[in-house]
């Protein structure tokens, strides 16, 4: 069956984003006094919500996850954001879905702003035909919102 819409989530499906998530959640853990080096824990918050990973992994509660998630912030958006790998191959097959003439859209809980700017800086950002994120409002903070 040929499919003529695809969605595609940005986080360890079209990149390796665990280097700035795991570094950027230390950074905001730090600020409360966690250290936290065990990398499968730190894996955890690759793909759900900072919000729900801080509440569910560390028991924040609604304020804390907040602040921690600024905290992340903070690290993500200067570093973070580019310690970021495309996986190979994930350039050419956006391209030739796209001659080919399927509608591409990116759908992730990221923060709208950067899922752009990683889109752009591995230069695919042009195979997209919607790139959907979460808002910082939090009007669209799980997967299911987007």
């Amino acid at each position: 069956m040929a499919y003529k819409y695809l969605l595609f989530d940005l986080d360890g499906t079209l990149t390796d984003s665990e280097e700035g998530i795991t570094k950027s959640v230390q950074y905001a853990l730090n600020s409360f006094g966690i250290e936290e080096t065990d990398r499968n824990t730190l894996r955890k918050f690759i793909g759900p919500s900072l919000d729900y990973s801080f509440k569910t992994f560390y028991g924040f509660d609604k304020e804390k996850a907040r602040a921690a998630t600024l905290k992340y912030r903070e690290r993500f958006e200067t570093i973070g954001l580019f310690e970021n790998k495309l996986y190979v191959g994930i350039a050419e097959m956006l391209e030739k879905l796209k001659k080919e003439g399927k509608i591409i859209v990116l759908a992730t809980s990221k923060p709208q702003q950067y899922a752009q700017k990683i889109t752009e800086y591995f230069d695919i950002a042009k195979y997209f035909d919607e790139v959907s994120g979460a808002v910082f409002e939090g009007s669209a903070i799980e997967k299911q919102d987007i």
